[in-house]
């Protein structure tokens, strides 16, 4: 089985009952909901990675933010009928306070943002497993939410 790592910095942006979540496409949680966010680069800070994922996938610009929490996921992805990836996903994770700008609630997929369709803000209490992603679920449940 193969293996596949990803390191990431996400945003959580909360507004009374309901959570900013992306459509992501491709990846293991291609057409699922997802934490705005993404891959720490090579040299970058987290608070950077951040900043900038947040800005391409869903076109704000953070101004304020603390650290929430950091951990991660394992499970199996089916890239191909043939390929079986096991896959490691640890994530840094940041309350979102304040931020400028709109929310892009549709953004193309192009060599910066390669896998957000943009973003909206979900209702919280409607929203069901199936639907998201591994570390939206890991993180909306330790903030203290039952998810269906």
């Amino acid at each position: 089985m193969k293996e596949y790592k990803q390191l990431g910095a996400y945003g959580i942006v909360i507004k009374g009952d309901k959570i900013l979540l992306i459509k992501k496409f491709g990846g293991p949680y291609n057409e699922k909901l997802d934490l705005p966010g993404g891959t720490i680069e090579f040299c970058e800070k987290p608070e950077e990675a951040l900043k900038r994922e947040l800005m391409e996938e869903v076109g704000i610009d953070i101004t304020n933010y603390q650290l929430f929490d950091a951990d991660s996921v394992a499970f199996e992805w089916q890239f191909k009928e043939d390929i079986l990836i096991k896959v490691h996903h640890t994530g840094i994770f940041y309350k979102v306070l304040d931020y400028k700008n709109d929310i892009k609630k549709e953004i193309e997929v192009d060599e910066k943002n390669d896998d957000s369709l943009g973003a909206d803000f979900y209702e919280i209490d409607k929203l069901n497993k199936n639907e998201l992603s591994a570390i939206a679920i890991l993180e909306l449940e330790k903030l203290g939410y039952h998810l269906k």
